[in-house]
């Protein structure tokens, strides 16, 4: 029994038992969401962790950082790096997008020491081993080469993977009819579309769609319905491709609860702030209301070095609206493989983002943060503040920059503080008098 099948049988399971505690939810509320299909458990049976936790409706909004090795920079140690980074920094979970270096052994070794959901793009894999090891084409990796890989990955213990099955032979066709400014800028739909345009066949992930959803059931790995034909630019956005595609990620979703495999949709991209709220809506419609991971949405195509605070305003609007993961976005986005600073800055504006919508969606414990924050603050408490902060080792590196951290204020006030100043105007013995 998968962990999908459980919940309709409302079994309850230690994992079910483990994971409400960790959301601060009930069991039953828990379980009853993985059966309707709103809530998912990213949890392969052969990855061990103790922390389980959820994504979806009525729970907090999480957050995703990727990490990875490239050509240019192929070592474990860096990545390894990154994991601790991310780990420290607060994230919900990782991806390893590696596409360079020892692939098996670099994702193997971010398993045995990731003690989160971790998730892949397994076709990143079987081009790289077809095109960099075999010398051959990207349209020349088999059909069971893909499927192997994807099999592989499920059996070390990957958690979650994006697969690009909503890419069809009809969606290609509508995006060549719609020109697009930036046409495809997903990789994992970039190579879906090279195979299928080298080949003359359809998208094998689509066309066998049954056969890997029982790979994914076997091991009790999360289907995450990649969105290959995203908008990358705003002027693509909500284009005939991008809502085309989601029209067979609802039917794939449909077919993969039927056949026991838990659920995310995956979304843009780039897009308006404005049509932001209206794709949320149209995600959870069509999709059946199941967990929607965003990729930011970045809301300016004119900010290369700042992408991780365009992807936070729009993944604060995205949340707010009813998205349920966030996937980060660095400073080094459209510039380079980011490094372990550039990943910390990406989680802490995701993690920002996520909280802020969480006070929107009233999850419980959200506000409370803001307002214990409130109360130190206005009682002048730095060490109670510096403790609350999304980023404590920023707060306090700040706060003893400032040269004042040893008295009640900071060094841009200093004695005309607005509280100390409000305290004292309204102070009892000022009211005697």
């Amino acid at each position: 029994m998968s962990i999908r099948e459980d919940a309709i049988n409302n079994k309850v399971t230690p994992i079910f038992e483990n994971c409400a505690k960790n959301e601060g939810i009930t069991t039953e509320t828990l379980i009853k969401g993985v059966a309707d299909g709103t809530i998912c458990i990213p949890k392969n049976k052969n990855h061990n962790f103790e922390k389980i936790i959820a994504v979806g409706k009525g729970l907090s909004t999480k957050v995703n950082a990727n990490i990875g090795a490239s050509k240019d920079y192929p070592t474990v140690e860096q990545e390894m790096q990154k994991l601790c980074v991310c780990l420290k920094a607060g994230t919900d979970t990782i991806m390893d997008l590696s596409m360079g270096g020892e692939l098996n052994h670099i994702r193997q070794e971010i398993l045995k020491a990731c003690p989160i959901p971790l998730g892949t793009v397994p076709i990143y894999q079987a081009i790289s081993d077809t095109v960099e090891k075999q010398k051959k084409k990207i349209g020349e990796v088999t059909v069971d080469e893909m499927f192997k890989v994807v099999e592989q990955q499920a059996r070390e213990g990957v958690d979650f993977m994006t697969l690009h099955c909503g890419i069809t032979r009809s969606t290609v066709e509508r995006i060549q009819n719609h020109k697009r400014l930036m046409g495809v800028v997903s990789r994992g739909g970039s190579f879906t579309i090279e195979w299928m345009s080298y080949n003359n066949k359809e998208n094998p992930m689509y066309e066998q769609f049954d056969d890997l959803l029982a790979i994914l059931k076997e091991h009790e790995v999360t289907l995450s319905l990649g969105d290959g034909i995203r908008p990358g630019c705003l002027a693509d956005a909500t284009d005939r491709g991008q809502v085309q595609e989601l029209i067979h990620l609802g039917e794939l979703t449909q077919r993969a609860w039927e056949a026991g495999v838990q659920v995310m949709v995956e979304g843009p991209g780039h897009m308006p702030l404005n049509q932001i709220e209206a794709n949320i809506m149209l995600q959870k419609r069509l999709c059946h209301g199941a967990p929607f991971y965003v990729l930011g949405p970045l809301v300016t195509d004119i900010a290369p070095g700042y992408d991780h605070i365009t992807g936070a305003i729009g993944g604060a609007i995205a949340a707010s609206a009813g998205a349920d993961f966030l996937c980060y976005v660095t400073p080094a986005e459209h510039l380079k493989l980011p490094s372990p600073e550039d990943v910390h800055e990406g989680i802490m504006a995701s993690r920002i983002a996520a909280h802020a919508a969480d006070i929107v969606k009233g999850v419980p414990g959200a506000f409370e943060k803001d307002l214990a924050m409130a109360k130190c603050r206005n009682n002048l408490d730095w060490k109670g503040q510096i403790d609350l902060s999304v980023d404590p080792e920023k707060a306090r590196r700040y706060r003893e920059e400032g040269n004042t951290y040893k008295g009640d204020a900071c060094s841009m006030c200093g004695s005309y503080c607005a509280i100390k100043v409000y305290k004292q105007a309204t102070s009892e013995k000022r009211l005697q008098k």
